[in-house]
């Protein structure tokens, strides 16, 4: 079976051509890094603009990478949730067409489960359940107890940033360039991760439930002042930067290791499998490679950690082959969702 993956929640756009949910044909990127770096951040509009300019190259690119033509493809899967509903938009109504003018059944995913996904795509191995899913990104944080591929029951997630954001953020206030995952991680190689006691913040509610804003404010007191903001000078030394990434860094990660450890001992889990660009983080593996778990450690390939395609179309071929049928024309984008 032949599934094209569609991929626009949010500043990517992406298509993918996948043989029976594992086997990638083809996985095409247009990033737009380049088009919002000097907001520091993603501008929404932009990226819906972006996006109707680039779905039908992208698309085109992934059929002709995967040779195969549009009336080969058996199933159409794209993105409908979470994300920016202006992208969203772009990616469900051109899936919408496709399926409706081809005669096509098409899948709406759940952009989230499909991240979990990705980190067992390329391995003939059969996935070990039951596992903890740990997904974590510039919009999501979240523990998730994994019966099987589309059965979920959340365990934690985050009540303020994501861990990814909170990346971004701090990056931010250390005037550091976006995106600012990779140039924390770059800036905390070179510093010492003892030299500033950070904590991250307590959920009493829910002890695997994670709050990261006050880490952030913590970084932001230490960099520029007590009760300051994030646009008021800079009072410690230049050289002072890379031990506040180094420490800001590793009281995340710890906090997030902690709490996956946690949840795995608590619910019997057999493995842990990770999603979301904050896998790409070596630091983050090496801690958990270090911690020496009696559980099976699944991360997803460099090219499948952050937003593509291939994760979409390859849970799109789980999700058909359960209900054998087409979702409706009148699904819609939803920017945010509360429950799998």
């Amino acid at each position: 079976m032949l599934v094209l993956g569609i991929e626009t929640t949010c500043d990517e756009t992406a298509a993918s051509v996948v043989e029976d949910g594992n086997k990638i044909l083809s996985n095409i990127i247009f990033s737009q890094v380049h088009l919002h770096k000097k907001f520091g951040g993603v501008f929404p509009e932009l990226a819906s603009r972006s996006h109707i300019d680039k779905i039908l190259p992208v698309i085109e690119d992934a059929l002709k990478t995967a040779k195969v033509s549009l009336d080969e493809i058996d199933v159409i899967a794209v993105a409908n949730r979470p994300g920016l509903v202006g992208s969203l938009l772009i990616g469900l109504n051109t899936a919408k067409a496709l399926s409706f003018a081809l005669d096509k059944p098409f899948i709406g995913i759940n952009h989230i489960e499909a991240h979990l996904y990705a980190a067992m795509m390329g391995d003939d191995k059969k996935p070990v359940f039951p596992s903890l899913g740990v997904v974590i990104s510039g919009g999501h944080t979240m523990l998730l107890k994994i019966s099987d591929i589309g059965k979920y029951e959340i365990l934690g997630t985050t009540i303020d940033d994501a861990i990814g954001e909170s990346f971004d953020k701090v990056a931010k206030i250390l005037d550091l360039s976006y995106p600012g995952g990779p140039e924390v991680e770059k800036l905390a190689k070179q510093g010492d991760s003892s030299k500033y006691q950070f904590k991250a913040g307590r959920v009493d509610k829910n002890p695997f439930d994670f709050s990261f804003s006050g880490l952030k404010t913590k970084v932001l007191y230490t960099v520029k002042g007590q009760k300051s903001k994030k646009d008021y000078p800079t009072i410690i030394k230049e050289e002072d930067k890379k031990h506040i990434a180094a420490s800001f860094q590793k009281c995340a990660f710890e906090d997030l290791i902690k709490k996956a450890i946690g949840a795995s001992e608590k619910h019997n889990l057999k493995s842990i499998y990770f999603g979301g660009g904050v896998t790409c983080n070596k630091a983050l593996k090496e801690m958990f490679q270090n911690k020496n778990l009696n559980l099976d450690l699944f991360w997803p390939k460099k090219d499948l950690s952050l937003d593509n395609a291939a994760m979409i179309a390859g849970l799109g071929y789980h999700r058909y082959k359960k209900v054998l049928k087409s979702d409706k024309l009148d699904i819609l984008a939803e920017p945010t969702i509360s429950s799998f």
